[in-house]
């Protein structure tokens, strides 16, 4: 393979998977001595010997890994034998663990968190804290945009100010280079409208008048003597961040919240105010129907209300 068509390969694969992959091959070569090629028996030992080490779902991807592997080196795949898969199913239902979901965040505590940052921000505008005054405006910023876009952890602190085109009482539209979830040469665009109150338009419009920036990332960091960073907030410091501004504004348990909060809270929103399915995953960007199902609460008060009209409807008429 030449050296201009390696570099093409590889930037059609994401960042993370290649990442990840990578670290899966070290661990099957080097950490347990497995041979690759594989054959079947061996990555069938390698998932049974590792079934109480790790979850189910990093097992699949270390069985990606090699079947990449497999594959771009011209052999076959020893992953799809049947007794690998018998084995995968074994360790599946013998070591099932329940997924833990993410704590929605719910919007009540939404707003009161908004309305915390606009007081704290007012109060160190007036006092002249203007770390804490850049610091709570780019937070109102995040949150908002965060749980009305319902944006992953590494969207926003991927996002750019070159990619936004913002409008006040209009909306907001964003055209990221590259996500999860793009394609190459896919023009994704995010959009989200102003709203009459919670506004993530106006939240974003005014974290970026009040820092004075015109490219860069949307969501740096800013130290503590009030220097923005021309630095991307890494995606894995958007998670303590959010429950630091929870606990901050005095929400409960801010520390059962996670980086899926914001996306489950919007969709458990959308769904209880009559958004269908498809609506949903369009918003969000999602293209099956179980991830997006992975989102949403079952509420038990909107079943019983479901019910009890069904039961009214075929109710016999008294004579």
């Amino acid at each position: 393979m030449s050296a201009t068509v390696e570099q093409y390969v590889l930037a059609a694969d994401r960042d993370n998977t290649v990442k990840s992959y990578a670290a899966a091959l070290r661990n099957f070569e080097q950490v347990w001595s497995g041979l690759l090629p594989a054959t079947a028996d061996t990555v069938a030992r390698y998932v049974a010997e590792h079934a109480e080490v790790y979850r189910i779902s990093t097992l699949r991807l270390h069985l990606a890994a090699l079947a990449r592997w497999h594959a771009d080196n011209g052999f076959g795949d020893p992953t799809r034998s049947p007794l690998v898969q018998k084995v995968l199913r074994g360790v599946r239902a013998k070591h099932a663990v329940p997924q833990k979901r993410a704590r929605p965040l719910q919007l009540d505590v939404l707003e009161a968190v908004s309305d915390w940052l606009l007081k704290a921000q007012a109060s160190a505008r007036e006092h002249g804290r203007q770390t804490e005054q850049l610091r709570r405006s780019r937070d109102r910023a995040m949150l908002l945009l965060g749980f009305w876009r319902a944006f992953r952890s590494d969207e926003l602190a991927s996002m750019r100010i070159e990619e936004v085109q913002a409008q006040r009482g209009k909306g907001l539209t964003c055209r990221p280079r590259k996500t999860k979830t793009t394609d190459e040469g896919e023009d994704r665009a995010f959009h989200c409208p102003a709203l009459s109150r919670l506004c993530p338009v106006d939240a974003y419009l005014d974290w970026i008048e009040l820092s004075g920036r015109k490219t860069g990332p949307v969501f740096p960091s800013i130290d503590r003597w009030g220097n923005v960073s021309n630095e991307h907030m890494l995606s894995k410091t958007v998670l303590p961040l959010l429950r630091r501004i929870l606990h901050a504004a005095g929400a409960e348990e801010a520390a059962s919240y996670s980086s899926h909060s914001l996306r489950r809270g919007f969709a458990n929103w959308a769904s209880s105010n009559g958004w269908d399915l498809k609506e949903l995953m369009e918003h969000v960007g999602w293209r099956d129907v179980s991830s997006a199902l992975r989102y949403i609460d079952i509420s038990l008060d909107g079943m019983k209300t479901k019910f009890e009209s069904g039961l009214a409807r075929s109710a016999p008429s008294s004579s």
